[in-house]
């Protein structure tokens, strides 16, 4: 039997995923673990491995193609000894993927809608279910009707295999007049020839004619929402001249960036607490264990074992600050407040179309030259999308840092289940008032948001106080 291969699920929040690339074609042999393709998510690219073996029958969903939803069919694989060309046609009937064990993180999916999943149609896979008057993203399917009528009684669904689907679309037979023979009143390829020979199934109506007539009420989406969109945009599109401008679509990286935003202000109190650290000792400790660092062979030749950056020191601080004020190191939920046993620690790194935000795990615990080399390993692989889920999600703060663009300071905004998130602005030579006297100081500001639900003004300041110790006293980092 075909073995339909599906859109994964690389992540517990995905709904659906651009595909990328197909690292295989038609005629190929697959095995078990092989690197099939390569998805999109809206923050990384990931390897999909196959989890059974066969040959490539058909691809459905050619490489490019954006918005595939979870679980909808990708490709068949013919088992062995099954005919490609049968699998291909849909002559023999489908079964669904085997469930992965694993994580989600590069394994196919199981097809739940394995009845009738292929259709021969990429875009057909990726439609939404149509329940009542309401249109269900990536809805269940709905069981098969017990009876041998080919509609089941909810929503007005035909059960067919994948080859009938094909033959009632060349012959123009309506599937839901046919009177299915198969397996709980499914559609098989006998119906639709049975249908074909009597002319007595009703055909379908030209597309024209479709077009034409007006939406039912029943299994239509209500069209308030979308046009409430329509109009919103039409109205911004009138204040601009139509040679004004380039429409630029909105990628899933920009979609989730705006959704969580969105969320985020709508649901977290923000609470700003803003001070100023003194670098100078700290500058000049990084220097000291710069010039320190042992060299090391490599491919390139010699090079030092690290290169801390300001923002190195910074992820420590901040993950020290953490380990002092420990009930700042926490998630808000309506139920309970989460207090992390460790802190970890995410960094804002841009990439092109948005940023994400990589973890440091157990930042307190790890020495800079750790968290130094770690982070640029992150950093590289974000700018490449080849982050892991586990890599970018959870966390339990976050420091973003606009200083290298010469930013004085900002307010960040906090990415939900984090309680805290640190803005750092640019070290600056500033006049300074110390024991009466005017100095010169390199000095940073930076910018605490808290949700004021789990963080409060007093806790918060307590946080920036540790924070700021540990910055301009930069030694107690290393003890």
């Amino acid at each position: 039997m075909p073995i339909n291969v599906t859109m994964p699920a690389l992540s517990p929040t995905m709904e659906e995923g651009n595909l990328a690339k197909w690292l295989v074609k038609e005629g190929d042999q697959v095995s078990s673990g092989d690197v099939i393709a390569e998805i999109e998510t809206d923050k990384a690219t990931m390897e999909v491995e196959a989890v059974d073996e066969g040959t490539v029958a058909k691809i459905l969903v050619p490489a490019g193609t954006e918005g595939v939803k979870v679980n909808a069919v990708i490709a068949v694989l013919a088992a062995e000894g099954e005919s490609v060309d049968d699998a291909a046609s849909g002559k023999s009937e489908a079964s669904p993927a085997p469930q992965s064990s694993g994580s989600g993180n590069g394994a196919i999916a199981p097809d739940p809608k394995a009845d009738d999943a292929v259709t021969g149609s990429a875009e057909a896979a990726r439609q939404p279910e149509m329940r009542g008057d309401q249109r269900v993203e990536g809805a269940a399917p709905m069981p098969a009707p017990k009876g041998n009528g080919a509609a089941s009684a909810e929503g007005g669904r035909t059960f067919a295999s994948p080859l009938a689907r094909r033959l009632a679309k060349e012959q123009g037979i309506d599937l839901s007049g046919v009177q299915g023979s198969g397996p709980h009143g499914r559609v098989v390829k006998a119906d639709i020839e049975a249908a074909g020979k009597s002319g007595g199934a009703p055909k379908t109506a030209p597309a024209a004619d479709k077009a034409a007539a007006p939406q039912a009420s029943a299994g239509q989406a209500p069209a308030t929402a979308p046009m409430a969109r329509a109009a919103s945009d039409e109205s911004i599109l009138k204040l601009f001249a139509e040679d004004s401008y380039e429409k630029i679509p909105h990628d899933g990286m920009r979609k989730t960036i705006a959704k969580r935003l969105v969320e985020s202000k709508q649901t977290v109190p923000h609470f700003y607490l803003t001070v100023d650290c003194e670098l100078d000792a700290l500058l000049a400790l990084r220097k000291q264990l710069n010039d320190a660092a042992p060299m090391q062979k490599t491919d390139a030749g010699d090079k030092p074992a690290y290169k801390l950056s300001v923002n190195d020191m910074i992820i420590k601080a901040m993950a020290l600050a953490l380990k002092a004020v420990p009930m700042a190191n926490v998630s808000w939920t309506d139920g309970a407040m989460l207090k992390h046993k460790h802190a970890d620690v995410g960094v804002a790194v841009s990439i092109e179309g948005g940023l994400i935000t990589p973890i440091i795990r157990r930042a307190e615990e790890k020495t800079l030259s750790t968290i130094s080399n770690e982070m640029k390993d992150l950093a590289r692989r974000a700018r490449a999308r080849k982050l892991k889920p586990e890599e970018y999600q959870g966390g339990t703060t976050a420091v973003s840092n606009l200083g290298m663009f010469g930013i004085k300071d900002f307010s960040a905004v906090i990415n939900p289940p984090h309680a805290t998130i640190l803005a750092v602005g640019a070290g600056e030579e500033r006049a300074v008032v110390k024991g009466g006297e005017i100095k010169i100081a390199t000095v940073m500001t930076v910018t605490l948001s808290t949700d004021h639900r789990a963080v409060d003004g007093a806790l918060g300041a307590e946080l920036m106080v540790a924070f700021k110790q540990f910055i301009e006293n930069p030694m107690g980092m290393l003890v």
